[in-house]
Formats: C-alpha cells, sequence, structure tokens
C-alpha cells in the first residue's frame, strides 16, 4: 500500500508520521524540540540548533520509517512547522549561525529601525505583515548589525523548514506560505518584494527560490537515507506554514469558515479568495499570507495559549508526586479537575493573556500578563479556570474584529491542534464565543495536512479538495450552554477593560 510521510517541525516537538492515502495514520516518530540559551550573559536569547533540529528530525523519521515494512512504500514526503525561525547557509550549505527562535527578544532594536527606515503601513499593503520581532526580515537585519562576517558568507538564509527540506535533497527553496513569514514577500505577485527587498538593505541573494506548495523539490538523496531510514530517491515535496497545512484536512479551504488551531500558539484562520491587506486588518494585528491552497490566500491572527498553561503546569502542577505521572496526561488529569470544579468566572479570577506581548487584535509588543480579582478564597483550580478563560476571550475577541474586518459573518468554525483535547478548555471556548465549536475527527491535523500536499506532489491526490473527501473526517460539536453563554458574555466587557486600565502600569514595570 502506497503511504505519505508528514515532517512536523514544531515548538514542542519534532514528529514524522506515515499516513495512508485515506489519512490513517500508519507510523510515527518524535523528539523534543531542543531550546538552547546559548549565552549565559545574555538569558533573553533562544535559538534553536541546527544540528540539533537535523538530528533529532532524522531520529524521529527513523522511528516511523521503521515501523514500515518497507520504507519504499512512502511515495512521497511534506514538511511543515513555525513560520519565522530560519538560519543563513553557505554555499555549500554549511550551517553558519544557529536559529533564532519566535522565544528570543534579541530583534527589538531592528524593530524600531524598520518602522522608521520601512514603515509599516508599507510593509502590510505589500506583503500582509505586521512588524513584529519574530519576523526573518528583522532576524536578517540582527545579523547584519551584529554578526556581518557571517552574513558575507552566507549564500541563503533558509527557514527551518527549508532547512530540513535542505538536509533531505539538497535544494534550497522555500513556499509562498514560508515566504510570506519573512516581511520581504509580495502578496499581490506572489513573489520575492524588490520594494521591500530595497528598503531592507538586506541582500536579494539571500532569498532562495519560491513555489507553490505541492511542488516536487527532489529526492532523498544518499546521505539522508542513510541518517534517517528512509529509500534513497523518495520524493521531496513543498509544505508550508503548519496552521495553514492544518485547514487541509479539517475542510476550512473556503470563505466563511474560521479554523481555530490552538497548540503552543493560537491562529485564528479565515480563508479568503484575494489579499485583503485592508489597514484596518493591519490595526488589528492580522496577517494577510499566501495559503497552502493553491489560489488561495488566508488572513489570521495569533498568540501564545497553550504555552500559557504548560507555565502554570511547570511552575504549580508538579509539586507532588500525584501530579507527576510519567506521562503528560498524568500530570494534567488532577489539575484539570481541580479547573472543571471552578465555577466559571473562577470566582473573579481573571487572566489577561498578554504574557508574551499582545498580537491579535491589541498590538503591543510590550504588554504583559495579569491575573486580576483574586480573593482568598481564590484556589489553583480557579486560577488555572482562569488562563483558560483569558485565551478563550482573546479568541472572541479576534474572530468579532476579523468578522468586522472582513464584513463578513463566519458561519462555521472549525478547531484542530493539541488543544482540542481538552473537553473543559474547548467547552469553555464554545461558551465563551457563544457559538458551536466543531472538531474535525482528525487526530493531527497539521502534519495530515503536509501529507496531503505530499499526496498532491506526487498525484495521488488530484487537488486539495479531492484530499479531504478521502481523508475528512466529522467529528465532535462543542455547543454553548446558553447560561454560561449569557454569562460570559457580560464578563467578556471586564476582559476588554483589562488592557486599557493596565497597559500604564505595565509600561512603568519595564
Amino acid at each position: 500500500m502506497d503511504c505519505l510521510l508528514a515532517i512536523d517541525l514544531g515548538s514542542t516537538s519534532l514528529k514524522a508520521i506515515v499516513y495512508d492515502p485515506d489519512g490513517n495514520c500508519l507510523a510515527s516518530g518524535s523528539r523534543p524540540t531542543p531550546l538552547d540559551h546559548p549565552n549565559p550573559d545574555k538569558p533573553e536569547w533562544a535559538v534553536w540548533q541546527p544540528e540539533s533540529i537535523w538530528n533529532d528530525t532524522a531520529a524521529a523519521i527513523r522511528d516511523a520509517a521503521g515501523q514500515l515494512d518497507d520504507p519504499r512504500r512512502i511515495r512521497g514526503l511534506a514538511v511543515t512547522g513555525m513560520g519565522m525561525d530560519g538560519l543563513p547557509v553557505d554555499a555549500e550549505g554549511r550551517w553558519l549561525y544557529p536559529m533564532i527562535s519566535w522565544h528570543d527578544t534579541r530583534t527589538l532594536p531592528q524593530l524600531d529601525w524598520w518602522k522608521e527606515h520601512v514603515g509599516v503601513d508599507r510593509t502590510f499593503a505589500l506583503g500582509g505583515n505586521p512588524v513584529w520581532p519574530i519576523n526573518s526580515a528583522l532576524r536578517i537585519r540582527w545579523m547584519a548589525d551584529n554578526e556581518p562576517a557571517v552574513l558575507e558568507r552566507a549564500e541563503k538564509w533558509l527557514l527551518i523548514e527549508d532547512f530540513v527540506n535542505f538536509m533531505l535533497c539538497g535544494r534550497k527553496a522555500t513556499d509562498y506560505s514560508m515566504a510570506s513569514c519573512t516581511m520581504l514577500f509580495d502578496q499581490r505577485r506572489r513573489a520575492w518584494s524588490d520594494e521591500l527587498i530595497e528598503a531592507s538593505g538586506i541582500p536579494r541573494r539571500l532569498l532562495p527560490d519560491v513555489f507553490p506548495s505541492g511542488t516536487p523539490l527532489g529526492t532523498v538523496h544518499a546521505r539522508a537515507a542513510a541518517e534517517t531510514g528512509l529509500a534513497e530517491g523518495t520524493p521531496v515535496i513543498l509544505g508550508g506554514h503548519d496552521h495553514l497545512c492544518g485547514a487541509l484536512p479539517a475542510g476550512a479551504c473556503r470563505p466563511g469558515v474560521i479554523l481555530d488551531v490552538t497548540g503552543t500558539w493560537e491562529s485564528v484562520i479565515a480563508t479568503v479568495a484575494e489579499p485583503a491587506l485592508d489597514d484596518r486588518l493591519r490595526q488589528m494585528g492580522m496577517t494577510v499570507q499566501a495559503h497552502v491552497a493553491r489560489g488561495l490566500y488566508a488572513v489570521w491572527g495569533g498568540n501564545p495559549a497553550g504555552g500559557m498553561l504548560e507555565w502554570f503546569r511547570e511552575q504549580f502542577g508538579r509539586r507532588t508526586p500525584a501530579n507527576a505521572g510519567p506521562e503528560e496526561t498524568d500530570a494534567w488529569a488532577p489539575l484539570l479537575a481541580e479547573a472543571a470544579a471552578s465555577p466559571p468566572g473562577a470566582r473573579r479570577a481573571t487572566f489577561l493573556p498578554h504574557m508574551s506581548g499582545a498580537g491579535c487584535p491589541v498590538v503591543d509588543e510590550h504588554a504583559m500578563g495579569a491575573l486580576v480579582g483574586l480573593t482568598n478564597r481564590a484556589t489553583e483550580g480557579d486560577i488555572l479556570r482562569a488562563i483558560i478563560e483569558g485565551p478563550d476571550f482573546q479568541f472572541r475577541d479576534i474572530v468579532t474584529n476579523m468578522e468586522a474586518g472582513l464584513a463578513t459573518r463566519f458561519d462555521r468554525i472549525l478547531a484542530v491542534g493539541g488543544a482540542v483535547r481538552n473537553e473543559l478548555w474547548m467547552q469553555n471556548k464554545a461558551d465563551v464565543l457563544g457559538r458551536p465549536i466543531e472538531l474535525p475527527a482528525v487526530d493531527e491535523a497539521t502534519p495530515l495536512g503536509a501529507a496531503i500536499l505530499a499526496g498532491i506532489g506526487v498525484g495521488i491526490y488530484r487537488d486539495e479538495q479531492e484530499a479531504f473527501e478521502r481523508v475528512g473526517r466529522v467529528g465532535r460539536v462543542f455547543q454553548p450552554d446558553p447560561e454560561r453563554a449569557a454569562f460570559y458574555e457580560r464578563r467578556f466587557d471586564v476582559y476588554g477593560r483589562l488592557y486599557p486600565a493596565l497597559r500604564e502600569v505595565h509600561r512603568r514595570l519595564r
């Protein structure tokens, strides 16, 4: 039986999953994504070491391929993952500097430079990008300012997916959805923007060739085959940005549907037929991006979400062996039981989820998180429930602003990602929004979307629609509870007052 391999490069784990053409998982492998803090004098610096990313990805592929009777059954593979993180490589493909992670704040001076010399209006009008510290162009600018000798030696700047593709097949290229993350891509032309490149001072030679997702890149070469256990000659197909890949098996690639992808980050995505480069969307922190689905675009807003629950668990949820079982789910179970026992509104505890700044629909890189409304009745469960409710209020805020900016009302809301396994979170999301939340029966939408692109690239599927008809599954629907929805309607007004009330306080704390 033919099968397809997806490689998913996430902030938490590096996964390799083998699917049959009907979307059933046949084999898998995984390794933690190793975040490194290389400079003790600069603890805020955070990087992905290229050798670790490749070695651990190769190990995950070996685990998955080793579960098949013959790796030659894999007709093709595609890589998906996080968006902006990349690295310089020389003409021989040797990496010259670690990948600066999205956790890293070193590019704030370059952010200020970009705002002054290029401009946020011009950047969005051409490329659809808000100007964030994590954008790839600012990493390249940082390199030019701080490591000019490294940048001089570089032939190309490869995003993390492009780096793994290069390690597999030796081709230096990217796709439209990943190029959209750089702040150097022209959305109307679907090509590198000469205007933004010239304004940025970034050498054009650093940018690789760009193609649609689903384009064949090359084949697995002998060295990669030896390191991964794949068959030499396995086709490598261009994948794309992780949250957009997740739209393919969910059936969210049409106007009128919102896809909510929640893991470490939450992305709220609408599909549109044309690049909606309206300045109102820029002011809300929305991104306009070429879709992995050919000929379409995505408008999305996102913020960290699950990462804040992970922070709570790491800091407060492992005090005793009772809530530190051998599996992550064992560690979560007692905490979530306490949160579920807390009433809606968490006994007045209210959480502002700006622990990594605010990206959408509030745009403020200096924003901070806050937990307010605490009394001496507050329990650990109340605090965790508040940390769940805060991102859900933020989700509602994004949906409301997106509908206003696009002048539309979304008729379906689909949810995928790691958070869908958390029933408390999903039910609360439906209650806060006051609308049904549909969960397609897809365990891992992002890698399955990458597998679909691999299948299109090798001809197993004619297009995205045919692929969805084969792999799509109807799943659970969370209906809002009318009484809780009415309560959250009132509490949403309170949430909306938190950021303006605390903005100046947080600035004085910096």
